[in-house]
């Protein structure tokens, strides 16, 4: 009787480490498609900011 209480407390305990590592993985993958969508905006901005220094570079030269 014993033995089997020990049993279902170390399966227990087993189960419960896999239920974590789980959904540790689950946030995990969460936060990096979170992180590469920052980074496509991020990479769209710096486009967008580019484009418009080229701009002002191109006006300036004209003026001079």
């Amino acid at each position: 009787m014993a033995e089997e209480v020990l049993l279902r407390i170390t399966l227990a305990i087993i189960v419960g480490t896999l239920a974590a590592i789980v959904y540790s993985l689950r946030v995990l993958v969460l936060m990096e498609r979170r992180v590469a969508r920052i980074e496509e905006h991020l990479d769209g901005i710096a486009h967008r900011i580019v484009k418009e220094e080229t701009k002002i570079e191109r006006t300036l030269g004209r003026k001079r």
